[in-house]
């Protein structure tokens, strides 16, 4: 069965471009212009990944992602954002509400590719063959179910950060540099930069923080970061 990807962009043109390059590449492709009908579209389906256009009519990129992001059903679907910004804090901005990576336009079909397949392959972590619950201080990650909880009450973290958090919880009381972090959890793409690790990083912490398990992530100074009690 083919994976479905949903393309919210207004542009015409890109739309029905990204929706050809798509079914090129064997993939199924839904398409809407704006973020209103991306999230109806969503009630109903759901697609294994997002592309998603930062500038929309009304309801734009980031609030988009902050409504999907609210959702446990949608929580873990992978966003890719595609912008014409290219300034950082735009790039940091975007990473910072839960989007998975970010693409400036103009693109090219293989590069978009690229990505795709890069962003499915490490958030998708039914293809290591792993189903094991992992407990560190009252804190659950089930890799079956792909939720984190605590006293069974549910900690929302969207794909990057799971994945993140579940190196980390295999990986215990180790340091490790941003250029390893991205080894092990982004893979083998060149498209990340260092400083990505640090948005995500903020974010796991931010949604660890209503449990106070925020202190487990820790930062290792001169090295990177490490997950451990003490």
């Amino acid at each position: 069965m083919a994976t479905t990807i949903l393309v919210v962009e207004d542009d015409v043109a890109i739309r029905d471009m990204l929706c050809f390059s798509l079914r090129h590449s064997g993939f199924e492709c839904e398409s809407v212009g704006d973020a209103e009908k991306g999230l109806d579209w969503l009630k109903n389906q759901q697609p294994e990944l997002i592309l998603l256009d930062w500038m929309l009519p009304g309801i734009d990129g980031i609030e988009f992602i902050r409504r999907l992001r609210a959702v446990e059903s949608w929580a873990s679907i992978p966003v890719i954002m595609l912008t014409a910004k290219g300034e950082s804090e735009d790039m940091v901005k975007g990473l910072s509400v839960g989007a998975d990576d970010y693409i400036n336009k103009p693109f090219s079909p293989p590069e978009l590719m690229a990505r795709i397949k890069a962003v499915m392959r490490r958030c998708n972590l039914s293809e290591t063959g792993e189903n094991q619950k992992i407990d560190i201080a009252g804190l659950v990650l089930d890799t079956k179910s792909h939720r984190v909880t605590v006293d069974e009450q549910r900690i929302d973290l969207g794909p990057t950060e799971f994945r993140l958090l579940h190196f980390f919880m295999r990986n215990p009381e180790r340091a490790y540099s941003r250029g390893q972090l991205l080894d092990h959890v982004w893979g083998d793409t060149v498209y990340i930069e260092e400083r990505t690790v640090d948005v995500h990083i903020r974010r796991l912490r931010k949604a660890l923080e209503p449990s106070k398990h925020d202190h487990l992530v820790q930062t290792v100074r001169g090295v990177g970061y490490r997950f451990a009690e003490e």
